[in-house]
């Protein structure tokens, strides 16, 4: 054998005893998990609800980071720009999908410039008004909406908010156009609703579950294919006659462009043991979130996802001619 090639194998195996020892070490401290909303919000109520059992997992603890501003896309961004070692992630939601067509100009690419970790949790949607709207059904609703028009306020938390994206889409399915009021975030959206200021919103089932079941709203359907655990009598939009209606909000991980697959691949064990955990199994139907199946709880699984929900979004928002700077 030659002396280079000799040399070749030892490198190689040196090489692969350092990623191997690396990998059995890993992690040697505590990991960042970025959430790019508000303490308390729906993406932070999930992070929080997993980072214990990840916790226990990884053997370090996980630590939640608020990095808020721009939709979603600051966050994204920093962890597109941070280190890829393994002890940064992000969670973040639908904002990964409509980024790319909602804001002119993005420092990152959501599908070339991460490396996929792993679905988690599917949130539905669902339709609801003010408790005093005269209609009381879906069908009443449609009368009422074409008879008003755009007299009929539809608030929504925010521009690239999943509650505005539902809105476009309802105001698309009805061939009606409402006036939308933006409100910065989901909590005071839903308190101008409580309150009666505004008429109509699409939100999800983490706020509206609680309101519907006291009574509190008027509640039409759920904006899911399927019928939905937390409100099993409930019918879908799509069964009452909008063909087609799916809405959710839908959560992945992330990790920044060239962190190691053993990384990757041990957070994303450490999630499938989260995801099982009671308490988080709890917590989750508490709020009407649904653990996604096992087939989405992969790298590919997100990495087709978000794809898949790329074109499909871009187009609706882009003949809404909406955008942010």
């Amino acid at each position: 054998m030659s002396i280079s090639r000799k040399l070749f194998i030892v490198g190689a195996a040196t090489c692969f005893s350092a990623a191997s020892a690396w990998s059995q070490t890993y992690p040697t401290r505590s990991i960042s998990l970025i959430v790019p909303f508000a303490a308390g919000g729906p993406t932070d109520v999930v992070a929080r609800t997993l980072s214990v059992p990840l916790s226990r997992a990884l053997g370090q603890t996980v630590v939640v980071e608020n990095k808020t501003g721009a939709g979603g896309t600051l966050a994204a961004a920093q962890v597109a720009r941070a280190a890829p070692d393994g002890y940064t992630f992000l969670i973040h939601h639908n904002g990964m999908a409509t980024a790319p067509a909602l804001y002119r100009k993005l420092t990152y690419n959501a599908l070339t410039d991460f490396e996929y970790v792993s679905q988690v949790v599917d949130v539905p949607m669902t339709l609801v008004a003010r408790k005093d709207l005269p209609a009381k059904t879906l069908p009443e609703l449609l009368v009422y909406l074409k008879a008003q028009g755009d007299k009929v306020n539809l608030a929504h938390a925010g521009l690239g908010a999943v509650s505005h994206l539902c809105g476009m889409v309802f105001r698309q399915s009805v061939g009606v156009e409402l006036t939308t009021v933006p409100y910065q975030g989901t909590g005071p959206a839903m308190a101008a609703l409580l309150g009666g200021q505004v008429d109509l919103m699409c939100d999800q089932t983490t706020q509206t579950v609680p309101q519907i079941k006291a009574g509190s709203l008027r509640f039409y359907g759920v904006t899911t294919a399927q019928r939905i655990k937390a409100l099993p009598d409930a019918p879908t939009l799509a069964e009452q006659g909008l063909k087609g209606f799916e809405v959710m909000v839908w959560h992945g991980v992330y990790a920044p462009k060239g962190t190691p697959k053993e990384a990757t691949e041990k957070f994303n064990a450490a999630l499938r043991l989260a995801l099982k955990d009671p308490t988080v199994v709890a917590r989750m139907a508490e709020l009407g979130a649904e653990i996604v199946p096992d087939a989405k709880l992969t790298p590919e699984g997100l990495r087709g996802w978000l794809k898949q929900e790329t074109d499909r979004w871009g187009p609706v928002i882009k003949s809404a001619g909406v955008y942010a700077d």
